[in-house]
């Protein structure tokens, strides 16, 4: 492959990007507050691209201290991850491992607010962590998305500037804050057919016009 040096730097969420994770993120919300007696309305809608100690706060009390907000996000990421593991392969984004080696050369960072621990266990698990020197999570700035705290870290850690950063995310929030960052948007439709704000839209890594898209940004 031809070494390339446009200078851009691809920066790409996790959950619904890299791993189609929502259909368990949602099981696994929905096994642990029954434990608690409780139902949530709108549960996907309302956890999709938010941090866990907001989903925590809105799904189980306001009132909750900063440690029991922890504990239970915790043991609810925890209880994803065991029913994540024996199917983590097939939940992985089609086309993303070929996409990743097709652009080897070029900074990557994931840029998410997942919770540290399952990052780990995706990147480690997939056989993905060399692809990303870089990650940051919504614990490692002041606010999580929908601000551009964590992909405007992201830039500074590639080194390179927001500007000539790509973004590719999946959720309304996620593309807010890397509009808010001022970078280019990719969409990808894992559960939306369509993102506003995104300059494209692929269903998932196979679509060609990506890899053509980005090209056209390195020329």
């Amino acid at each position: 492959m031809n070494e390339r040096s446009s200078g851009i730097a691809l920066l790409f969420d996790l959950d619904g990007v890299i791993l189609d994770s929502m259909p368990l993120h949602t099981e696994a919300w929905e096994v642990y507050l029954k434990r608690f007696g409780k139902w949530v309305p709108d549960l996907e809608k309302r956890m999709h691209g938010a941090r866990n100690d907001q989903i925590v706060s809105a799904f189980l009390g306001g009132s909750l201290t900063q440690e029991e907000i922890f504990e239970h996000g915790a043991a609810k990421e925890r209880l994803f991850r065991e029913l994540m593991a024996p199917r983590l392969e097939e939940h992985i984004v089609p086309g993303v491992r070929e996409f990743l080696a097709e652009f080897a050369d070029l900074p990557k960072a994931i840029a998410s607010n997942a919770e540290p621990a399952n990052i780990d266990f995706v990147l480690d698990g997939a056989g993905l962590r060399r692809f990303f020197p870089v990650v940051v999570d919504g614990h490692q700035v002041a606010r999580a998305k929908p601000f551009p705290d964590i992909y405007l870290r992201a830039a500074e850690l590639v080194q390179t500037p927001p500007a000539r950063c790509i973004v590719f995310e999946d959720s309304p929030t996620g593309v807010e804050a890397g509009r808010g960052a001022g970078m280019r948007v990719a969409g990808i439709g894992t559960h939306q057919g369509a993102l506003p704000g995104v300059e494209i839209m692929a269903a998932d890594f196979r679509d060609p016009k990506l890899v053509e898209w980005l090209r056209e940004l390195e020329a």
